[in-house]
């Protein structure tokens, strides 16, 4: 019976080996018999206290014998597998080197990147430090310590989007200004670069568009010091010769208030279909910080003065690289991106 046994184990393997075509297959094969505890073979030891002491001599040798063919066995065609997966590997990994590189051609920058990196550039050549505010503002933030209360008609300017009665996505990065004024003391020179959203969809609108806001708080400030740096900044990013030019107008966090043209930097100022025959393009929006908010963030106004500007990253962006429809700026079309290349 037990002699049975050994053959069957030994048939059972030469049977089903050669068919075996993986090394992970023949491993789990192998535990079958091999395993120290579980196996056949090993079973076959243990059952050898049932014989009498003349017969488990004879049986030992029998066992010992198959488990030395049978690991023989597992051991060449586990090396022959493995050469098998191997050289597949190998010939799945091959390379032609004599084949033609796939070319990979380098991105470009957007041209909203573009123009902050070089807004950045100008003023903090000229002492602003960046500060970046939050997206979600609370309405005191983006509103009322900009010296417009609930009831002000300047919020209707805004077609805000609210998150909560009391939280909303910020409608300008002037919310930053206040941030910065309460934590900090005059002299103050910051540029606040970030997204805005507006409920406004048009060919030169955007529901989230980039503006790029700037604060300066010291004493003696004037709109001189406000037109003086507009000059170097309409200079750097349009080109020499670019003037500057201010107009009245109505923000309700400054005092007096000024909308800045440049003069066209396309026709030289004769009047072509850019700046509509007027020889001017508005820019941006700027003025004096109003009182109020200066005394809204501690700071006293009989002592400080302050000027603010903000601009839309993406209208700076069109003039100065002849874009005539915003949404352009938001396809991700890499082609479009392509175009802006240095």
């Amino acid at each position: 019976m037990m002699e049975d046994k050994v053959r069957q184990i030994r048939e059972e393997i030469e049977g089903q080996i050669a068919s075996i075509e993986t090394s992970a297959a023949l491993y789990e094969f192998r535990k079958k018999f091999l395993d120290n505890k579980e196996g056949q073979i090993a079973q076959l030891m243990k059952a050898m206290k049932d014989l009498t002491k003349e017969e488990r001599p004879v049986f030992g040798k029998i066992v010992n014998e198959l488990k030395t063919w049978a690991t023989e066995q597992f051991d060449l065609y586990d090396a022959q597998i493995k050469a098998k997966e191997l050289a597949l590997k190998n010939k799945a990994e091959e390379i032609d080197v004599t084949m033609p590189g796939v070319m990979h051609t380098p991105g470009a920058l957007h041209p909203d990147t573009l123009i902050i990196n070089e807004l950045i550039d100008i003023f903090s050549g000229m002492g602003f430090e960046i500060f970046e505010g939050n997206e979600i503002e609370n309405d005191y933030y983006n509103f009322t310590a900009l010296n417009t209360p609930k009831d002000h008609p300047a919020r209707d300017m805004q077609d805000t989007f609210y998150v909560s009665e009391d939280f909303l996505l910020r409608t300008q990065t002037s919310a930053g200004q206040i941030h910065v004024m309460e934590n900090a003391k005059p002299p103050i020179k910051i540029l606040s670069p970030g997204k805005v959203f507006r409920s406004d969809d048009d060919a030169t609108h955007s529901p989230m568009f980039s503006q790029m806001e700037g604060l300066v708080v010291d004493k003696n400030i004037s709109v001189c010091d406000l037109q003086g740096m507009l000059d170097i900044f309409s200079q750097r990013i349009f080109g020499e010769g670019v003037k500057t030019r201010l107009r009245p107008s109505y923000f309700p966090f400054t005092e007096p208030s000024v909308e800045v043209d440049v003069s066209c930097f396309a026709c030289g100022g004769a009047g072509c279909k850019l700046c509509k025959g007027t020889g001017w393009i508005e820019v941006l929006g700027a003025g004096m910080v109003n009182r109020h908010v200066l005394e809204n963030c501690g700071i006293d106004p009989d002592v400080y003065s302050g000027f603010a500007f903000g601009m839309g990253v993406e209208r700076i962006a069109m003039l100065k690289y002849g874009i005539n429809n915003i949404k352009a700026l938001f396809e991700s079309d890499t082609r479009f991106a392509d175009q802006f290349k240095n």
